[in-house]
């Protein structure tokens, strides 16, 4: 699956469709304000010229005349200026006008250096969804969103959803999203936040309600035990992972892995990215992140993995079979 650069002009949610019109109202104001102010600084030149060709001396010096200029320019700049103002405070109050809706899906987004986890709360401590990097979202629903931040001061922002939002440590808040039609957006960390804040991305992937229940119910499910596994490239690999250094970090529902410090892996093998966004989900890829994470995003919390390449090999096709 495929998507397009993130655009906040190109929006396909009603938060995002304000912002756009805003936008797009101070461009117009923003360019009819510059080709004024050139129009008139040349209408001015022409006139010294002239003034300065007729006579010698020069036209005397009106000074009220220029006072009065000075002061209808102010004038217009203080309406302009208030005009913008009023526009940019009438479209904040209308991004949330879906408080209070119904039919509301919860997802509870926690920013970590450099990456995100998503959970989505069930019924049941049970019906627990935790993913990573990838929001899943049913279209034309509004969906709250609880931002959480467990390390420095991060800022969600999916530019054809909404804004961004601010997520300070000890200060919780909180926002809502909704998606018009299906697609996948990137979104981005939108404060800087460390050294590899730029690779801090994640996918919000909006589908069909069926789909997106069929999704979800799909994450619920552990991962296949290890009799359950038919190739013995990937018994071997999971091996590897339950008895190496991978669960000191890492979870996979239905193994003796449970640790919370890294991403859940319980369904990695479905996503899209590796590393926040930083590459493609693809063998080579994986491979290159599990043997040597610091080669692609330099700084990362991931260690690099001291096995053989056979064993590495083996490891990422147990990783690739947890759909």
């Amino acid at each position: 699956m495929t998507w397009g650069p993130s655009s906040a002009l190109d929006s396909a949610g009603p938060q995002a469709a304000r912002l756009a019109h805003v936008t797009w109202g101070f461009l117009a104001v923003c360019a009819i304000v510059y080709v004024t102010v050139v129009g008139l600084l040349l209408v001015a030149l022409i006139r010294r010229r002239k003034s300065d060709a007729s006579s010698e001396g020069g036209q005397p010096f009106d000074e009220r005349r220029r006072m009065t200029a000075v002061a209808v320019g102010g004038a217009l700049t203080t309406l302009t200026l208030v005009a913008l103002m009023i526009v940019s405070v009438r479209g904040g109050e209308g991004l949330n006008p879906m408080r209070g809706a119904h039919d509301v899906v919860t997802v509870r987004v926690i920013a970590r250096q450099w990456w995100w986890e998503f959970q989505y709360p069930g019924s049941s401590p049970d019906d627990l969804v935790v993913t990573a990097n990838e929001l899943h979202i049913p279209v034309g629903r509004p969906v709250l969103l609880e931002l959480i931040s467990r390390d420095v001061i991060h800022s969600f922002w999916v530019p054809s959803l909404h804004g961004k939002r601010d997520l300070i440590p000890g200060h919780d808040s909180t926002t809502y999203i909704q998606a018009d039609q299906p697609g996948v957006f990137r979104g981005q960390c939108a404060e800087f936040c460390g050294a590899q804040h730029a690779k801090m991305g994640f996918l919000v992937v909006a589908e069909a309600p069926v789909t997106w229940q069929t999704w979800l119910q799909r994450q619920r499910l552990p991962a296949a035990p290890g009799e359950a596994l038919t190739s013995t490239t990937e018994r071997h690999g999971r091996e590897l992972f339950l008895h190496g250094t991978c669960p000191m970090c890492h979870a996979v529902s239905g193994t003796t892995a449970g640790a919370t410090m890294g991403p859940d892996l319980t369904h990695v093998g479905g996503r899209f990215t590796v590393g926040a966004g930083s590459v493609e989900n693809v063998e080579q890829h994986l491979t290159s992140w599990v043997a040597n994470a610091q080669s692609i995003k330099p700084g990362s919390r991931m260690p690099p993995t001291p096995l053989p390449p056979d064993d590495v090999r083996d490891l990422v096709a147990y990783l690739e079979s947890l759909q």
